[in-house]
């Protein structure tokens, strides 16, 4: 079981940086793939950007490629986001999940669930 709290949403201008994080519980973290989700109102939850177990690899949605940065600490249990040079169109809802299935970018890989923080970013 892995039980998964973000942080760090808010409201933000166009250009700025905002930085999320996701403390996990539970001794399966080091294990897991984390990833980071989103999910604008009316749309489908798309992947943003995801992290294997050591942190030597990543991937990102080619929307958010130069712009985030995901990154993870395993001693503190925590997975981390950060986004920079943000548009409007980076408002959503944020989640964090917890995997241990291929490929990574994909939602239904993902067995655990945060409960989301909220991101908006004006224009």
């Amino acid at each position: 079981q892995v039980q998964l709290v973000e942080s760090g949403g808010g409201l933000v201008q166009a250009g700025g940086s905002l930085r999320l994080s996701c403390a996990a519980s539970g001794r399966t973290f080091s294990n897991a793939v984390m990833g980071w989700f989103r999910q604008a109102p009316g749309k489908e939850r798309e992947s943003v950007a995801a992290i294997t177990q050591s942190g030597s690899d990543t991937s990102y949605a080619d929307s958010v490629k130069g712009r985030f940065t995901i990154s993870r600490d395993n001693p503190k249990n925590t997975v981390y986001l950060q986004m920079n040079s943000l548009k409007p169109e980076d408002t959503a809802v944020y989640y964090c999940a917890a995997g241990f299935r291929w490929p990574v970018m994909r939602v239904n890989n993902y067995d655990y669930w945060g409960q989301g923080t909220q991101v908006t970013v004006s224009s």
